[in-house]
């Protein structure tokens, strides 16, 4: 089998760095152009150069889920993704689940909820349960239970996101990824 070979023709894939790269990276449905050193975490590039600080860093380890956005529609660890790994995908974050000043029924329902608590573990849940109505239209108590399994609430408001998700649910057709 013959190897791939880079512009070079020498087969070695191309490399980016040691020092800041230029990337193009599709968030919320706008694509804009950063510079960022290659070992930024997509967590840190969305809320440093890109500004976006709805989307929180806790353990930036992948344990607690405070940073999870979409990538093409898929729940995911921000600070387990590299920036320069997005590539051409599509990110979500909590500033994209919007329309305008019209929140996201996720986003409605955990204020009526009182599903916010302390605030920084719900940009990440809204993200896991706004993905679970676009797929299952009216989830039962035990499918948010699953959705949010890997999220960390320090505050112990478990039993309000579930009835939120579960109200939402209710109320929509499942908008979302």
């Amino acid at each position: 089998m013959a190897q791939s070979r880079n512009a070079d023709g020498n087969g070695v894939p191309p490399v980016g760095g040691p020092g800041a790269v230029s990337l193009a990276l599709t968030v919320n449905d706008i694509t804009r152009t950063v510079r960022a050193e290659p070992r930024l975490t997509l967590a840190e590039a969305l809320r440093g150069p890109l500004g976006l600080t709805g989307t929180k860093i806790a353990c930036d380890r992948g344990a607690c889920s405070a940073c999870t956005v979409w990538l093409d529609g898929v729940p995911v660890c921000s600070c387990m993704i590299l920036a320069i790994e997005v590539g051409q995908r599509r990110v979500t974050t909590i500033e994209g689940l919007a329309e305008g000043e019209r929140l996201h029924p996720v986003q409605a329902a955990f204020v009526a909820h009182d599903a916010v608590q302390c605030g920084f573990c719900t940009p990440g849940m809204v993200m896991s349960c706004a993905a679970l109505l676009a797929h299952t239209k009216q989830p039962s108590a035990d499918a948010v239970t699953a959705a949010i399994s890997g999220h960390l609430c320090r505050c112990g408001t478990y039993p309000h996101v579930i009835a939120a998700t579960v109200a939402a649910g209710a109320e929509t057709k499942g908008d979302g990824p």
